[in-house]
């Protein structure tokens, strides 16, 4: 096992550094302190041959202007938030509108956009990178002063996983999660349609044309959000369909099954038959975004190697509550008061078949 850290530029009057950790197989992750976003991740496949299988840039300016919150930590909220207005106790918050009416992932300058503190290690079974970040209260407009730990482990098992941390001193809403972007046959292998992808859901959540949630459930009964049977995501891609022409694809909270035991399975799976890589997703968390790259095509913005954005391209699976759950007291609570902790993890693992 191994841990590197280089120089990788400055970003809003502070270095940013990479740290990228290894472990015996070879599989490695890149990490930058930029918004902590995953820059690289080499993965086996069947043969053993590693391929990079997430998107990001060669320049931290990309990670900077560009759009599309490459690899990111997300917050202080994931996802969108109605008129980027709430009320919490009474008090009324305002927060900054970046999408369309509607505010989106943290606003202007979330979590994406900082520099974390960072401590690297090597335990036992992998390599740890700790990030942590102070957001002050009223930053972006949410109340309380926020202190939050992100910890990256890369284990022997060739598993990422990403575990949340955050305390407040006033009462406040979080929703946390990671924004990388995937391909399984490498991320310059082009569209993401044969994949063939799992997830334990049995409701999506319908929106309207802002991609808001109306409030509906929606049973993946006799729908093309149903992949209770794996089968690949370009199988039932119809934009004449109501929800994903709205969306231009799958860009939904599904929401899991319930279960009486987190982390007792996975949630998700992917394969990816060229490679053999497979994917599983396992969490604590009671939902999933699965977003399948509807906007990849900024072209001022290449990727890595100067691969030319597409879309459909890459997909994420952002584990998370439900997006505008600070407006509907019936979805997912996402709220944390003084003297509580958020505590929260996501593993993504790596196999071949």
């Amino acid at each position: 096992m191994n841990i590197e850290k280089c120089y990788f530029g400055e970003a809003f009057g502070k270095a940013v550094d990479k740290y990228t950790l290894t472990v015996d197989s070879g599989m490695s992750v890149s990490i930058i302190t930029l918004g902590g976003a995953v820059n690289k991740l080499l993965v086996p496949d069947r043969e053993g041959k590693l391929a990079d299988v997430v998107g990001g840039y060669d320049d931290l300016a990309d990670y900077v202007e560009g759009d599309g919150y490459q690899g990111a930590i997300i917050g202080r909220f994931g996802n969108r938030i109605a008129k980027g207005t709430f009320t919490l106790d009474g008090v009324d918050y305002k927060l900054f509108i970046n999408n369309g009416p509607n505010h989106l992932h943290g606003g202007r300058l979330g979590f994406s956009h900082k520099v974390w503190d960072a401590e690297a290690g090597i335990e036992e079974d992998g390599c740890t990178l700790t990030l942590r970040y102070t957001s002050p209260d009223g930053e972006e407009g949410y109340p309380g002063t926020l202190k939050v730990t992100v910890t990256y482990k890369l284990s022997q098992d060739n598993a990422l996983s990403i575990k949340y941390h955050a305390v407040t001193d006033k009462k406040t809403v979080l929703n946390l999660t990671n924004h990388t972007y995937f391909n399984l046959g490498g991320f310059a292998s082009g569209k993401i349609f044969d994949h063939e992808l799992w997830i334990d859901a049995d409701s999506f959540l319908e929106t309207d044309e802002t991609l808001i949630p109306t409030g509906k459930k929606i049973s993946v009964e006799g729908t093309a959000f149903d992949f209770r049977t794996p089968k690949t995501i370009g199988r039932d891609f119809d934009l004449s369909y109501e929800p994903l022409r709205i969306a231009g694809g799958y860009d939904h909270c599904m929401n899991f099954t319930k279960r009486a035991e987190p982390m007792s399975e996975a949630r998700a799976r992917v394969y990816e038959q060229r490679s053999g890589r497979v994917m599983e997703v396992w969490t604590d968390q009671p939902c999933v975004q699965f977003y399948s790259g509807n906007f990849l095509n900024n072209p001022d913005h290449d990727f890595k190697g100067g691969y030319k954005q597409g879309l459909q391209n890459m997909f994420c699976l952002e584990t998370q509550k439900m997006p505008d759950s600070v407006n509907r007291p019936d979805f997912t609570d996402c709220t944390l008061d003084v003297g509580e902790t958020y505590e929260t993890i996501t593993v993504y693992k790596f196999l071949t078949k």
